[in-house]
């Protein structure tokens, strides 16, 4: 098991799936539920709902 907690593929090529925001490659395979961001994107979501108050 990796650290995303998937069970890894007998030898496949991971495909990682694109940022929702701008559409750059993600750290995660395109088999991750949800909405997958990019470290950029997830680094701006963090900031903007960090100080949202």
């Amino acid at each position: 098991m990796d650290a995303m907690g998937d069970e890894p593929t007998g030898g496949g090529t991971v495909v990682y799936a694109d940022c929702v925001h701008c559409g750059e490659p993600t750290e995660y395979p395109e088999s991750v539920r949800g909405s997958t961001l990019c470290p950029v994107c997830e680094w701006h979501e963090a900031q903007r709902t960090a100080c949202s108050g």
